[in-house]
């Protein structure tokens, strides 16, 4: 990015701080009580707040969820780019809270007044994005505190890159970030409910699996080209899959989290279970995942896979992939789906 052009998206944010109520570079006001500021660590940046912001914008499906889920709707100033519908629990605040489907500009989140911004993916932040809202530092300097959802933490800031081996990833990082974020917000009580909820119930599906067979399960989204891109074994689904008594049957790529594969590697792997991997609009449910179904079943080329002709291609949702507060859901949803003789189905 050239100079110029650096000017000119300082300056644009400079018009916008100056045309809201409070003005972007105001910093919170201390506690009534006199407490210092809370602190936490993010990505390897100090993040502390004098008090809770009250001005919080959420980007992605993680995030936004995380917010309604801590019970902070009524401080959100605005959401963008969801990957499908929210959890049922979700909907009517949602509803509430205002929405657009493309990640806002750096002028247009400032116009917002922001004082925090939470991000479910790191590329908001990135230079390199088309669609970048400028560096958290750049954000800092105006008053807007950041936060990226740990599991997806860019090596620098500006960066779209990982420094967290997705591969390490895992429930705990989803709980820390509810914590961390419920300490900084002023609902430490509420994540820790949310915290306990999520756990409890992902042990639940974890006693009931117990010792029953391990189906390989496939994640994958068909191309237009009749290629697949598949979740390989460090994408966090497999974290899903594993806790609710399968096995990601491509468990073995690991050198990113979505793999591009030819129909032949899919033939040759044969999974016990398929699913979809539908993304992404806000209206979207697993219905709209059946065209993807269609297309897997409906091709003669697959007749003879395991799964299709057990009748286990299953459509599923991109944003049960994440890892956020859907990780109960999703888990709960995928051993249903794999072990339906256990969950009555």
């Amino acid at each position: 990015m050239t100079l110029s052009v650096l000017t000119r998206l300082r300056s644009g944010a400079l018009i916008a701080c100056a045309i809201v109520i409070a003005g972007c570079g105001v910093q919170p006001g201390p506690h009534a009580d006199g407490a210092p500021a809370v602190t936490r660590a993010n990505c390897g940046i100090d993040i502390a707040v004098p008090a809770p912001p009250q001005r919080i914008y959420a980007a992605y499906q993680p995030s936004i969820e995380i917010a309604h889920a801590l019970g902070v709707t009524d401080r959100l100033v605005g959401t963008a780019f969801l990957d499908s519908t929210v959890l049922p629990e979700y909907q009517d605040a949602q509803a509430k809270s205002a929405y657009v489907e493309k990640l806002p500009s750096r002028d247009e989140l400032l116009a917002q007044n922001p004082d925090f911004v939470l991000s479910g993916f790191n590329g908001v932040f990135a230079k390199s994005a088309q669609q970048s809202v400028g560096t958290r530092a750049s954000l800092h300097e105006l008053g807007v505190r950041t936060w990226v959802l740990s599991p997806l933490c860019p090596s620098a800031d500006g960066l779209a890159d990982e420094a967290i081996d997705p591969r390490t990833v895992r429930f705990d990082n989803v709980y820390a970030d509810l914590r961390d974020l419920g300490a900084l917000w002023g609902v430490p009580g509420r994540a820790e409910e949310v915290v306990a909820d999520l756990s409890a119930r992902i042990d639940a599906v974890r006693a009931k699996v117990g010792t029953a067979s391990r189906p390989r399960v496939a994640v994958v989204s068909p191309k237009e080209d009749g290629t697949f891109q598949v979740a390989g074994g460090i994408d966090f689904v497999t974290q899903i899959i594993e806790a609710a008594g399968g096995v990601n049957a491509f468990a073995d790529l690991t050198a990113r989290r979505n793999v591009q594969i030819g129909a032949e590697e899919l033939i040759a792997r044969d999974p016990d279970i398929i699913l979809t991997s539908q993304c992404c609009k806000a209206t979207y449910t697993r219905a709209d995942a059946k065209p993807q179904v269609d297309r897997i079943v409906g091709n003669p080329a697959f007749a003879t896979l395991t799964a299709v002709r057990a009748g286990k291609v299953h459509p599923f949702l991109f944003a049960d992939r994440a890892a956020g507060v859907r990780i109960a859901h999703a888990t709960e949803l995928v051993a249903e789906l794999i072990h339906p003789e256990l969950f009555g189905r």
